[in-house]
């Protein structure tokens, strides 16, 4: 059975606001820790104490780095942001011919000027992020396939890094932290060696680029 401070350290590191405020010493742990005690009550299947709480919180934010404010995110000022608007994703179960629609679709959409096509396959699934016009040709080749999601007026935002980002540790948690605390929802992410490409709904799109500004110009 968890412990309560496994517990505590459990429902923290899972919430980017409290980890960051209990990393920063901005937070009453006393009211945390009331807030706290019906999830672990509940988790823990017992009576939860205040006061244990209230310790477990203390030792955790006593082994937390220290987290300064304005922390500079991106290497020697080297990142450089661009969009992309009207895109889809499409989401099929992978099959044994999944691969051959793959390079059908790659190969038909190639001829398209001025268009955007990806691919990225997982274990089980796969998915297609394309520029809404291609929808009609997404839909003819893997019409066979089983689909499971599709998510229309999408937008994608890369966020270009320096090469040497690869070797900073945290980076990647700082730059989604900081659009969590502005409760911006990412759909998905996609990941190279110096591009970080995020992709959300339209509608945030606006408020995805103002965070991600800041942190460019830092």
């Amino acid at each position: 059975m968890l412990s309560i401070a496994t517990k505590v350290e459990q429902i923290v590191m899972e919430s980017a606001f409290l980890s960051e405020g209990l990393g920063r010493g901005l937070l009453n742990l006393s009211e945390v820790a009331r807030q706290l005690q019906p999830q672990l009550q509940s988790d823990l299947w017992k009576p939860v104490g205040q006061a244990a709480v209230v310790m477990a919180l203390r030792r955790l934010a006593e082994r937390m780095p220290l987290q300064k404010s304005g922390e500079i995110v991106l290497v020697h000022r080297a990142g450089e942001l661009s969009t992309r608007s009207e895109l889809m994703i499409f989401t099929y179960r992978y099959s044994d011919q999944t691969y051959a629609c793959q390079r059908q679709l790659l190969a038909l959409a190639a001829p398209q000027r001025g268009t955007f096509i990806t691919v990225t396959r997982g274990v089980n699934e796969v998915m297609v992020i394309c520029s809404r016009s291609l929808h009609a040709l997404v839909d003819e080749v893997f019409g066979g396939e089983q689909e499971l999601a599709r998510l229309e007026r999408v937008t994608a935002v890369t966020l270009h890094l320096a090469p040497e980002t690869c070797y900073t540790p945290g980076v990647y948690h700082a730059i989604l932290k900081r659009l969590a605390w502005e409760r911006i929802n990412l759909i998905n992410i996609i990941c190279t060696y110096t591009e970080l490409t995020l992709l959300l709904e339209a509608s945030q799109t606006g408020a995805a680029f103002g965070v991600l500004s800041k942190i460019v110009a830092q």
